[in-house]
């Protein structure tokens, strides 16, 4: 059993740690509300640029007109994929289903007869990439930078890499995985093919026929396009940077919870371990007075 001095020096150890996991429990809560504000400010606009564009597109004179290659699969075998996680530890199991996602993603291509030769990897964040290299994947780029101050430009960045990779038909398919934020106690994997662009059914509109498009559908459709593609990026980084922080969130009040038990159980032993030792001494002086 542990003395009254091993005992004292274990709760000042997890009152440390306790102050640690308090703390950054907090960091996480304000940076989890600042990804959902932006997140609240972006989704409405993001919205109505999806509906403007599933409009244009279900006209086939405009679809046949434009004629761009981000509307139709590429002949290139090679797949880019895109995967999302944080760059640090401490949240729970968000990156074991960030890992595993991208182990699933390798399984089902290398089903498809594609090797590791025949894949880009972008990953988003260090510890998918860790995991990337330990299976032989070599970073196309790393983007984990995105996550160190997450912001549109950057972000725009790299979509502006990926469609340009496609349009020249350097990959055929680009694939995103995420964890995406539902409640701070769910953060699903998400599988999402960002290019070619899924395309709506011809004269099927997302309820904004009554909209007057000047100068013209096709026009519009082409300055669109890349407005699209750069702000699904941004999304996806703010919404997996709100799924990182609410599962750090979460797991920092769930050390917190655990920290509060075992130092009230630590403090009982304590406290019963000293008695023991006052009542013991007292009976040694009793006992050497009576002799």
């Amino acid at each position: 059993m542990a003395s009254l001095k091993e005992t004292k020096t274990r709760i000042a150890s997890v009152k440390s740690t306790l102050q640690i996991t308090a703390a950054m429990k907090m960091v996480a809560a304000a940076k989890l509300h600042r990804a959902q504000q932006a997140i609240g400010n972006m989704v409405p606009y993001q919205q109505k640029l999806q509906e403007i564009l599933e409009d244009v597109l279900s006209d086939s004179s405009v679809r046949a007109a434009l004629d761009s290659p981000l509307l139709t699969a590429g002949s290139s075998r090679r797949v880019a994929l895109v995967a999302f996680s944080s760059n640090s530890s401490l949240c729970g199991g968000f990156n074991t289903t960030a890992v595993k996602s991208l182990l699933g993603e390798m399984e089902t291509l290398q089903e498809e007869g594609l090797t590791l030769a025949d894949i880009d990897f972008y990953p988003v964040g260090r510890k998918v990439a860790e995991a990337g290299r330990k299976i032989g994947l070599a970073a196309a780029q790393d983007a984990s930078h995105l996550l160190d101050k997450p912001s549109y430009e950057p972000a725009a960045g790299l979509a502006r890499t990926l469609v340009e990779q496609f349009e020249q038909g350097r990959v055929g398919r680009i694939v995103l995985l995420y964890n995406h934020y539902k409640s701070n106690a769910s953060q699903p994997p998400v599988r999402e093919t960002y290019l070619p662009l899924a395309l709506p059914e011809i004269g099927e509109t997302a309820g904004t026929e009554d909209l007057i498009v000047e100068p013209g559908k096709k026009e519009v459709l082409e300055s669109l396009l890349p407005k699209v593609l750069r702000l699904k990026i941004y999304t996806v980084l703010m919404d997996s940077y709100a799924a990182e922080q609410a599962a750090r969130t979460v797991a920092m009040q769930m050390a917190s919870d655990n920290a509060d038990e075992l130092l009230e159980q630590l403090t009982l032993e304590y406290n019963k371990r000293r008695q023991q030792a006052i009542t013991s001494e007292l009976l040694d002086i009793v006992g050497g007075s009576l002799a």
